[in-house]
């Protein structure tokens, strides 16, 4: 490892990368175990091997490791349905609701696309997101397409806890963690943040190196939320090389190691470079063929974090590089560096290639933001006073989101995350927020949409690339679901010699009609309804003077009637 350190010292200022942790292993030694640069640049204080970084999706493989724990007891199978263990457990599709197995929430070949809109900086708990899940579409067939989603490994620890009779982050620190002697890992920044040795986060951006908040992912925690350093992740290396042994003890039988590096689903491959060839994915690991050996290896990136492990179990080398700069390749430059040498391969320029393809990167994001900017039609306004768009829109996947009017400009909320909103066309707007300066990425398009009567009733948002935008249903005010402010509505209405029943059922109210089913009464503006899954019919109740409600005007396709309400003596 002679020159390493030079390499890295020299290569890390052309990546504007603050600090970088690495180690190596090799047959079953430590072999390079060292910090570089800063941990905390304000304060000027240095990387160590102690020092905490976020290591993001890296978090997967302890995950399979957790159930293949389960596996070896006898208290998991990977094959069988997750119903087995998750009665409740319901996706999109009924089919794979009932077939969808502990295996395939691991291997990204569940038929989901990301959706990481749902969880990214979400005030929702792990439950709250299981029960989510089916509201959910996807984009392919079980088991036909890899397809990279964490919420598929929150499943996954939300299995592993539900079997073990405790949580996720509890079964890993006591089964994991604590045996390899992983003091200092974590499993929240929260934690991080109160020791004495932990990296920042920074981000890049207009050749500025600018230090930002920590994201707190716990509740995504199986797929992404463990925070360690090189020393105790040198230990998890040696585990892997040692095929799951932990001095005398057998922490997982070889046999399930095995199938954690075996593919499982093939990972598409654009071939770009003929020295990596083909990517597959296993139980929690990324495999392929570099150079003509086995790589074993996942990435994690998360706000302000780059982090990359990797094994070449053929070989007996491993390797962690942790990085305290959001979304850098230099984990990955390093780690190919260090294995040409220690494989006594003629090294390759990566970091020359992988400038290249980052300035590639650069070009195709302005490319879509010219392309916005051409396709806008000049000359428009909206439909309606700025005003009318506010309220709640929600969606029984993805939330509320909030739409305000402040200083004359509309701004939406969504999981925290605030947008500001310029008028693009009609009644599209292009939304930015911090996420996408952040990311440099071009603005949402993001559309309100009015029914027949010209209110504004929804609002059309791009949650997830690979599929149409979600809807989210504009919520009726507060006061239209109170009880005290229903129960106004409650009686018996004449109408045409039959008789309306309107009663209040749990929370809601319910419309009855003699020789009809019940039809539930959904809240829509001021005192008028919509009856729930019926088209084109609504129910609208006036008062009088006294502000006593004397009628109900109901409105169908073929024409309007008017329903009176009776008086307590006419019943």
């Amino acid at each position: 490892m002679q020159g390493l350190s030079e390499f890295i010292n020299n290569t890390m200022p052309q990546w504007n990368v603050p600090g970088l942790a690495i180690a190596i292993v090799k047959d079953n030694q430590i072999i390079f175990c060292e910090g570089f640069g800063l941990r905390d640049i304000k304060n000027n204080l240095k990387v160590t091997p102690k020092t905490l970084f976020a290591i993001g999706s890296c978090t997967k493989a302890f995950t399979t490791m957790a159930m293949g724990i389960l596996v070896d007891r006898g208290q998991l199978d990977w094959d069988l349905p997750v119903r087995n263990y998750l009665p409740s457990f319901k996706l999109y599709d009924s089919y794979v609701s009932e077939h969808i197995t502990p295996r395939d929430l691991v291997t990204h070949r569940s038929g989901l696309p990301r959706h990481d809109a749902m969880w990214y900086r979400t005030h929702f708990t792990r439950e709250e997101i299981i029960n989510r899940l089916q509201y959910l579409e996807p984009t392919k067939e079980l088991r036909t397409v890899f397809q990279y989603n964490n919420l598929m490994y929150l499943a996954a620890g939300y299995l592993v806890g539900e079997i073990a009779g405790c949580t996720w982050e509890e079964f890993v620190q006591r089964e994991i963690l604590q045996t390899l002697g992983m003091v200092s890992s974590n499993f929240s920044v929260e934690a991080s943040q109160k020791t004495d040795d932990f990296a920042c986060p920074y981000l890049h951006k207009n050749e500025e190196v600018k230090e930002i908040p920590f994201l707190n992912i716990d509740v995504v925690g199986p797929a992404g939320s463990i925070n360690s350093n090189i020393t105790d992740m040198a230990q998890w290396l040696l585990l892997h090389l040692n095929r799951g042994k932990v001095g005398d003890k057998q922490m997982i039988s070889p046999s399930n190691l095995t199938q954690m590096y075996t593919p499982q689903i093939v990972e598409p491959n654009p071939q770009e470079e003929r020295e990596v060839l083909n990517p597959s994915y296993g139980l929690g690991w990324a495999i392929y063929a570099y150079r003509g050996y086995k790589i074993v290896q996942h990435g994690g990136g998360i706000d302000g974090f780059s982090a990359l492990t990797t094994l070449l179990p053929q070989d007996n080398i491993g390797v962690v590089v942790l990085t305290n700069l959001n979304a850098s390749p230099l984990h990955s430059i390093v780690t190919f560096y260090v294995c040409d040498r220690l494989l006594n391969l003629d090294p390759v320029p990566w970091n020359d290639r992988i400038k290249e393809g980052v300035a590639k990167g650069k070009e195709s994001k302005t490319k879509a933001k010219e392309k916005i900017a051409a396709e806008r039609q000049p000359g428009t306004q909206p439909s309606h006073p700025l005003e009318d768009y506010t309220g709640n829109y929600e969606h029984p996947a993805y939330g509320i989101i909030s739409v305000e009017l402040k200083d004359n400009n509309l701004t939406t909320t969504y999981n925290s995350i605030v947008s500001q909103l310029q008028h693009y066309h009609y009644d599209t707007f292009a939304s930015y927020s911090e996420v996408g300066e952040m990311l440099e990425l071009p603005p949402d398009l993001i559309s309100f949409v009015t029914d027949k009567k010209g209110d504004v009733t929804s609002l059309y948002v791009p949650m997830e690339p690979a599929l149409k935008d979600a809807v989210f249903t504009r919520m009726p005010e507060k006061s239209m679901t109170e009880v005290s402010f229903l129960e106004k509505f409650v009686g018996e209405y004449e109408l045409a010699g039959q008789t309306l029943t309107i009663s209040l059922r749990g929370e809601g109210l319910i419309a009855s009609l003699t020789g009809q089913p019940d039809y539930e009464l959904v809240p829509y503006e001021g005192s008028e309804f919509n009856l729930k899954n019926l088209s084109g019919f609504s129910i609208k109740f006036t008062k009088d003077a006294a502000g006593i409600v004397t009628e109900a005007v109901i409105t169908q396709p073929n024409g309007t009637f008017t329903a009176t309400k009776k008086t307590s003596r006419d019943w």
